[in-house]
């Protein structure tokens, strides 16, 4: 009976077929329903092209599936101290067959390319799924089992990774987005990762330093397991209120910190969302950029529920942190005024449209800088560029840019900062 069907814990795997008709090929099994040597041969570059893998191909595929593989023993692992009882044991079973297909040669299979695969050096030591920290770390896991003595050294390793990055999607990726499918009626939503972000640092924004240092007390308290609160930043454009948001998530993704974007057209799916992440050792922030709504638009109404208000309580390991241009989130306009002369319970009315903002309980104002913040802006970045212009060129060039090209802000500042280094490279 093959290895893998003896599997109790790591079956289904999202490359099972691969497992296997590997594990086939290296017990010497034949059966036409298994890929043959040339096929597994293929398929282990074109994942090694995918995620940036090189070495012992056969050991970095092993180490990805058990990296990948999310079930009763690796998510009670992760982010957290070793599962026990007998589910460590039920693991302890799979790990001793995992090793010793692990321990196989796939030097013996059939075609002379298999030596090539064990020391396979990757076109690009980026990967097109993972980032390289991520890449890097599975192929060290892969050494790292390459070296272990026996079963329990073999489950330590494993159980380390689990420890310090988690397992599947959720471990490997440090933010997501929501994709629907089925009928628009019945979307079903899907939690999938966005393997390209931005990578900027807190220290990386320049100036708005209370700003940050509240978004940074909430954030650390909520990573802490302590009460905290959703979080509003709102105020002028191009002040930096996403980027601030973005880089809390590069700086507490390594302390269990996971984002997901989520569009206001997929509110009615949120509570789906919440239902799949609320049992995870993770920290999650569900991030809504540029969040508004015209006063015929109604999806608030699913948000404000969401937050509180409805019958389910929001997991304690979620939070919500929205950026805004507008205080009150709810379009106003002068005609409403004259509709709420008309309505019976008027202030009923406007109590509706603000309600949605005071159920964040953090409010984070970014104003647009003045002409003197702007340029320290501009003078930090150019700085941090390897710009080399007099202070005095560099600040009457950055001066005229703004006037044509959306006014004082800290984005209007990076722009004339990339035009610059356009033409340097000219």
């Amino acid at each position: 009976m093959g290895k893998t069907l003896r599997l109790i814990l790591y079956r289904n795997l999202e490359e099972q077929m691969l497992l296997d008709s590997m594990a086939a090929l290296l017990e010497g099994e034949k059966s036409s329903e298994k890929w043959d040597s040339y096929q597994c041969a293929n398929q282990l570059v074109e994942l090694a092209d995918r995620y940036g893998f090189e070495g012992n191909l056969w050991h970095c595929f092993l180490a990805y599936c058990l990296a990948n593989h999310e079930n009763a023993y690796s998510t009670a692992c992760e982010i957290s101290e070793p599962a026990g009882g007998t589910i460590r044991e039920l693991a302890a079973h799979d790990f001793g067959l995992i090793k010793e297909l692990f321990d196989l040669d796939i030097t013996e299979l059939p075609g002379d390319f298999w030596k090539s695969l064990t020391v396979y050096q990757a076109a690009q030591r980026t990967g097109k799924a993972f980032n390289r920290r991520i890449r890097d770390r599975i192929v060290m896991l892969a050494k790292e089992l390459e070296r272990a003595a026996d079963t329990e050294a073999f489950q330590g390793y494993v159980t380390d990774f689990y420890r310090e990055f988690g397992v599947g999607r959720f471990g490997l990726n440090k933010a997501f987005r929501i994709e629907e499918s089925g009928p628009e009626e019945a979307w079903l939503p899907r939690i999938e990762p966005i393997t390209r972000i931005d990578h900027v640092y807190l220290k990386d924004l320049v100036g708005y330093d209370l700003q940050k240092q509240k978004l940074i007390a909430n954030t650390e308290a909520f990573i802490a397991g302590k009460e905290a609160n959703n979080v509003l930043l709102y105020g002028d454009a191009g002040t930096g209120k996403s980027s601030s948001i973005k880089a809390v998530l590069n700086e507490y993704y390594d302390k269990g910190l996971r984002m997901i974007e989520v569009y206001k057209h997929q509110f009615r799916c949120l509570s789906n969302v919440l239902e799949e992440i609320k049992d995870r050792n993770y920290k999650f922030i569900i991030y809504m950029d540029d969040l508004s709504f015209e006063d015929f638009e109604i999806e608030y109404k699913y948000l404000k529920a969401i937050i509180e208000g409805g019958l389910g309580k929001k997991p304690s390991n979620v939070l919500i942190y929205a950026t805004s241009n507008r205080r009150h989130l709810i379009r106003e306009k002068f005609s409403d005024k004259r509709e709420i002369l008309d309505d019976l319970h008027g202030n009923d009315t406007v109590q509706e449209k603000l309600s949605l903002v005071a159920r964040f309980g953090v409010t984070i104002y970014y104003g647009a800088p003045d002409k003197y913040e702007f340029q320290e802006i501009v003078k930090a970045l150019a700085e941090r560029s390897g710009i080399s212009m007099p202070q005095e060129e560099l600040l009457a060039e950055a001066n005229k840019w703004e006037l044509y090209h959306g006014g004082l802000s800290g984005r209007t500042a990076a722009q004339f900062i990339t035009y610059l280094l356009g033409k340097k490279e000219e």
